[in-house]
């Protein structure tokens, strides 16, 4: 006892501060992570640094043990709203005597592997000042913070800083600095952080109405969103730079704009996608339940495909819509407003009126993708628009809007892209650096190492130059975002694709594996539902063209796989595909051909045979007679075009999947009892490696059309009657594939199980008999989704999987 103290005392020695080295991987930089631990240090009484790097957010705080035990605790649990954390890895190191807490600058030494945030839409507090004319950025049509704005579509490089985002050449104002610095304030550290006086600046163009080839001239007016408002409401057609490439636009309720803009575009009748500026706008023309009412209304705000009122009531107040928005489609296209421009756009409170609802598509020429670069978009625009609202930040990568349906209550993509790229998604096998590059229809490209598959942004259709110099930028892009450098290709077996033949000459002495395209979907479904080595599936697999073993055209396929390999169990019966791609643009072809391979007349009562031109038919029955160009296709996505075409639903396709599409908006309509369905008749196939061991011969569902045909049964019921003989056939075909196999799992993959209408009730059909369903809900049934199948496939047929 020392000199003074008092008898019986206790003494509490303080405790001795600890320092650990906290390591937080994820979608942590763009979102304000650093900030929020700034913030969290601070309120624990600890000292210390954050900074990014290509591994994450590092840490190094400093303080008493019980502190440092809350901030480890909390930093996942209270992280910031668009945050996700993947992984918190801590270590001890020796104490360094810090007097406070800062945020150093990033370090970009080392691989990135770290998540880039997806683009995210305006939240709600800068909403607040987007519309509040007490607030310095009042109308700024460039408003974000550290919860929202453009994040995938302006980085150059990580980790994500400013000097590393196109919006390097915007030094920020004064005040604007003082937010960046300021941990108390929203946009502390906000990388897209801007006002009116430092940020980008709008400007509106218009086109020289009596000559259209000469070059676009400022408008006279001052402000160009509400001179953009005023040509919207007086017909014209713009286009207006979005976050991730240009759009455009016109009055939905206008019927003359909008067919204008139908001609422009050679859309023929492919729906457009619709923006409201209120939900509210669009409840009278769809239905909208609580799963898509919180996709339209998050974070992301995806266009969401919303059933459409069967015969919708004019609600006071609401706008109307042109039938030309999107003629014979089931469904509408909707999303609500994404950008401060969007809302400016659309009108804010106070504002003069204007339109209510805006035709959004995607600024390109048909094939091509969607224009970003400012005097590209003027040279190939300059046919479709009247106008063009623009601005000086550029976008770094294309990024198309999000499309998205609810299905059996999950999300089912139709179209990944902004919104969601470059997000991972996990997968159950690791796999060393690898590079898919999909398909050529729907072209979406797949980098992938360890655990995680980065998907690119929806890139288009590989037909043109344009579209593979995209592909090219987006590959280099998402190398740069990721840190994955591949050592391993893979891609289609199409002898044709162009990524194929890209992927051939870009080996450069990388081993390059091909995968078979239905084999790749099914390995799709079962990496995005984590299915793991040594569980194979029956996959089934409707799409309408894929590269068979045999060389012939696959689509209607049920295969026993695993990521090794697979077995062709099952088949749609082959018949003769002639011509190839005419025939897809006319179905009516395809319908004469299935008749022709059913033993059914060309008879003159028949609705695909008074489509066929009467110069046309005999050179077409000369042809299948034999054998020109008739490449045999088992496709289940070509007999929805020949049975839409029979029933009179549609003869001529002027988009991907129109006549099918046209099928299953007819067969909604027939409501719930439609009679006795028809059947496919199942036959043993023949012998040989690559045959099936089942055939669904289509011959008696064509023979039960034709009859229906005959009778004058409504559409309806021929179109609903159709999709229960489907559903009923994958339900035969899997029991058969049970039985022989034990297998339990089926997934439903393929272009074809974009129909809702046929997914949900072959899922339906196939639980009830005591099948586990797997139905995509990571990424697209169609090609989108095929690069990830890809990935996992090759990296086992290459003997790359990591162990």
């Amino acid at each position: 006892m020392t000199t003074g103290q008092a008898e019986g005392a206790l003494v509490t020695a303080p405790t001795a501060a600890a320092r650990r080295r906290i390591t937080v991987r994820g979608v942590v930089q763009g979102v304000g992570f650093r900030p929020f631990v700034h913030t969290l240090a601070t309120e624990l009484g600890l000292t210390g640094h954050v900074t990014n790097t290509g591994e994450g957010v590092v840490a190094e705080v400093e303080g008493a043990p019980a502190a440092l035990a809350r901030f480890g605790e909390r930093i996942s649990g209270e992280a910031p709203p668009l945050a996700v954390v993947e992984t918190v890895d801590g270590q001890d190191i020796a104490v360094a005597g810090d007097a406070g807490f800062c945020i150093l600058p990033s370090r970009a030494h080392g691989p990135s592997r770290t998540l880039v945030a997806p683009d995210a839409a305006t939240c709600e507090a800068c909403l607040a000042e987007l519309t509040d004319p007490a607030d310095r950025r009042h109308r700024h049509p460039f408003l974000s913070c550290t919860h929202c704005g453009p994040r995938f579509t302006i980085v150059t490089a990580v980790p994500y800083d400013r000097a590393l985002t196109t919006m390097d050449r915007f030094p920020m104002c004064p005040r604007c600095a003082r937010e960046y610095a300021d941990p108390r304030d929203r946009r502390f550290h906000a990388q897209p952080i801007a006002c009116h006086d430092c940020g980008p600046r709008l400007r509106l163009l218009t086109a020289d109405p009596e000559d259209r080839s000469r070059p676009p001239r400022p408008a006279p007016g001052t402000d160009p969103v509400a001179d953009t408002r005023r040509l919207l409401a007086d017909g014209a057609i713009v286009a207006v730079k979005g976050l991730g490439g240009y759009h455009l636009v016109c009055d939905a309720s206008d019927d003359t704009a909008v067919a204008l803009l139908r001609h422009r575009k050679a859309r023929g009748d492919k729906p457009f996608a619709l923006m409201a500026r209120h939900l509210a706008d669009v409840e009278h023309l769809v239905r909208v339940g609580a799963e898509e009412r919180a996709l339209l209304t998050g974070p992301v705000r995806p266009i969401v495909l919303l059933r459409r009122t069967p015969r919708p009531a004019p609600a006071p107040g609401a706008p109307t819509l042109s039938d030309a928005v999107a003629p014979g489609s089931p469904d509408l296209g909707v999303m609500l407003p994404y950008t401060p421009l969007h809302h400016l756009l659309l009108g804010l409170p106070g504002d003069p009126p204007g339109p209510r609802l805006l035709v959004m598509t995607s600024g390109n020429v048909a094939g091509e993708p969607i224009v970003t670069d400012d005097d590209e978009a003027v040279r190939r625009l300059a046919h479709l628009a009247d106008a063009w609202l623009t601005h000086d930040r550029p976008i770094r990568i294309p990024c198309d809007d999000s499309v998205v349906r609810i299905s059996d209550g999950e999300p089912l993509f139709v179209r990944r892209s902004r919104g969601y790229a470059p997000f991972p998604v996990p997968l159950p096998v690791p796999v060393r650096p690898a590079l898919a590059t999909g398909g050529d229809l729907k072209n979406v490209l797949c980098l992938a190492e360890g655990h995680r598959a980065w998907l690119s942004a929806h890139i288009g259709d590989m037909d043109d130059l344009a579209t593979q110099l995209a592909f090219e930028r987006a590959e280099a892009h998402l190398e740069t975002v990721t840190g994955v450098r591949p050592q391993l290709l893979a891609t289609d077996r199409h002898p044709g694709y162009r990524s194929g033949r890209w992927a051939q000459s870009h080996t450069d002495g990388r081993p390059l594996v091909r995968v078979q395209h239905h084999h790749a979907h099914i390995a799709a479904a079962m990496a995005e539902h984590g299915l793991r080595d040594g569980r194979p599936v029956i996959g089934v697999a409707f799409d309408g063209t894929g590269y068979g073993d045999d060389h012939a055209v696959w689509g209607g396929e049920i295969l026993l796989a695993d990521y090794d390999g697979y077995r062709r169990f099952g088949q749609l019966a082959y018949v003769p595909l002639p011509g190839g791609d005419t025939t897809v643009r006319r179905p009516y072809r395809m319908a004469l051909a299935h008749l022709r391979a059913a033993g059914i007349d060309w008879a003159e009562d028949l609705p695909p045979v008074v489509a066929c031109p009467p110069d046309e038919r005999p050179l077409l029955a000369r042809q299948l007679e034999r054998h020109l160009n008739c490449v045999p296709t088992s496709s289940m996505g070509r007999l929805f075009d020949a049975v839409s075409s029979l029933a009179g639903v549609c003869h001529h396709a002027g988009y991907e999947a129109q006549a099918a599409v046209a099928l299953e908006a007819a067969a909604l309509a027939a409501g719930e009892d439609h009679g006795p369905g028809y059947a496919f008749a199942l036959r043993a196939g023949p012998a040989g490696p690559r045959a099936a061991d089942l055939v669904a011969d289509p011959a008696p569902v064509l023979t039960a059309v034709v009859g229906d045909v005959r009778a004058g049964t409504a559409v309806p019921l021929i179109a609903a009657r159709f999709h229960t003989a489907v559903a009923d056939l994958v339900r035969r075909g899997c029991a058969l594939a049970r039985e022989r196999t034990g297998l339990t799992t089926v997934a439903l993959t393929g272009g074809v199980f974009a129909n809702t209408l046929l997914a949900e009730a072959t899922a339906r059909l196939l639980r009830e008999d005591g099948f586990a369903v797997l139905r995509h809900r990571r990424v697209p049934p169609n090609d989108g989704g095929l690069a990830l199948g890809q990935i996992v496939v090759a990296a086992r047929t290459a003997g790359a999987a990591v162990r």
